[in-house]
């Protein structure tokens, strides 16, 4: 099959589904190879607000955030197709001086006693992840079920790899710094809740957040490094619960309508957007450990990996 790709993605998350829509609609033939369907990804679960959260290096991650926001703010426009709304909400505890330079790209943010108000993406990530594949589709892009088990099987079929892998990198590559960042969610009825909110603790593994999405409002969450657990803890999940009811009541009696649990793909160092040969030729693109933020890098990612195919 030589020759049937100019490029193959591997890993069809939001990393590698937008990375791969970048480069097919430059006019490149892309193949993706993604061993999950895209509902099936850590992608999927994600909460999904814009917020460069858990994500370095702090320099160029906040450069990525900014083009990724411009881009989602232009994709708010059709909410019901691209998943993506603008949504107002707080950040309990944020002042704009504790952020870096990105933070003056936040457009009509304020503070208070409650902490950082601003109206920002909040992503349905499985009505945008099918729209990352319809449109991918549209720009003559294949998506492909399968296994790789090393990038030298992709580079048989094609001159330039992309190694979007995620978590997947840590064995793939092999990188040792790649490690899981353990999220526990739960979605509930949504009693009436309008606006997101998020406060973060340094210094926990807890946090507190809740997202008013379609399907439900999504409470939060855990950041439990190096935890491969896949199955929904029964008390995390009440804490979760409790930790929002406190700061909006009417949580407490909203009926629970799913648990889910992702494995953020953190890396020692932060992201890696690098190039390098592959034995026997060809080109490996990498664009990978994105930590809890793959939703709100994307398309800045993307964009800086596929500057590197050529």
């Amino acid at each position: 099959m030589g020759g049937t790709a100019d490029v193959v993605v591997v890993g069809g998350g939001v990393s590698g589904l937008t990375t791969a829509l970048v480069l097919a609609e430059r006019g490149l033939r892309v193949r993706v190879w993604s061993r999950d369907p895209a509902p099936d990804t850590t992608s999927a679960v994600a909460g999904a607000l814009w917020w460069p959260y858990r994500i370095e290096p702090g320099a160029r991650a906040g450069d990525w955030s900014l083009e990724t926001l411009r881009v989602y703010g232009e994709l708010a426009a059709s909410p019901a197709e691209t998943g993506v709304r603008m949504v107002a909400g707080t950040h309990a505890g944020v002042r704009l001086a504790s952020l870096g330079p990105w933070a003056d790209g936040l457009a009509g943010a304020s503070e208070g006693a409650g902490g950082l108000r601003v109206t920002l993406p909040l992503i349905d990530m499985p009505v945008h992840l099918a729209w990352l594949e319809r449109r991918l589709a549209a720009a003559g892009g294949v998506l492909e079920r399968r296994t790789v088990r090393g990038f030298r099987e992709a580079a048989a079929e094609a001159p330039v790899v992309v190694n979007c892998t995620g978590l997947g990198a840590r064995e793939l590559v092999p990188d040792p710094g790649v490690r899981p960042v353990r999220g526990q969610l739960v979605v509930v009825e949504n009693p009436g809740v309008r606006e997101w909110f998020a406060e973060a603790d340094p210094a926990s593994s807890a946090t507190t957040y809740f997202f008013p999405q379609p399907g439900g409002l999504v409470l939060g969450g855990t950041a439990e490094a190096d935890d491969w657990r896949t199955e929904p803890d029964p008390g995390t999940a009440e804490a979760i619960v409790a930790r929002c009811a406190r700061v909006r009541p009417e949580i407490a009696d909203a009926r629970v309508t799913a648990h889910r649990v992702g494995l953020r793909p953190s890396r020692d160092g932060g992201v890696r957007i690098e190039a390098e040969e592959l034995p026997g030729g060809g080109l490996l693109v990498h664009n990978y450990g994105h930590g809890g933020a793959g939703v709100t890098v994307a398309w800045g990612c993307a964009r800086a990996a596929a500057g590197l195919v050529r």
